[in-house]
């Protein structure tokens, strides 16, 4: 995929954003080249059935929650394109900074395992199923 005629025209006519790159670089940092690839691909096919701006909104907040998975992807650019205008016209100017960049509602769960107080119930124990080994099925004695 990363030397195909497919994604040097996408590139070319604009179709494969930054957003792409980023969210594909994320994908193969985190899960290694084909498996990144692929979820890439998943997320391209997203393009089939939803507005292009809303699965680039949908990258923007996987990257930003460290999550590479098309469907966190695919639920992000659902929440995205209830909200979502029809597009204006492209002045070619991009003053916005990358959508990757900015704040995200979607919670770090293991940001947010650092804010919770430490855990000082004891472990769970199974030992009083311990009793059900001692006894014999009927029949057998």
């Amino acid at each position: 995929m990363a030397g195909s005629t497919a994604l040097v025209t996408a590139r070319e006519n604009g179709s494969f954003t930054a957003v792409h790159e980023a969210f594909w670089a994320a994908a193969r940092s985190a899960r290694g080249d084909a498996a990144g690839t692929r979820a890439l691909i998943e997320v391209l096919l997203l393009h089939r059935r939803m507005p292009a701006a809303a699965v680039q909104q949908g990258m923007a907040a996987a990257i930003r929650a460290g999550a590479t998975t098309a469907d966190v992807v695919a639920v992000e650019a659902r929440k995205a394109a209830a909200l979502v205008p029809e597009p204006a016209e492209d002045s070619g100017e991009e003053t916005d900074p990358p959508p990757w960049a900015e704040p995200s509602g979607v919670v770090s769960l293991t940001a947010r395992r650092a804010q919770l107080p430490e855990d000082k119930r004891p472990l769970p124990t199974v030992s009083h199923y311990d009793q059900l080994l001692k006894c014999q099925p009927k029949g057998t004695a």
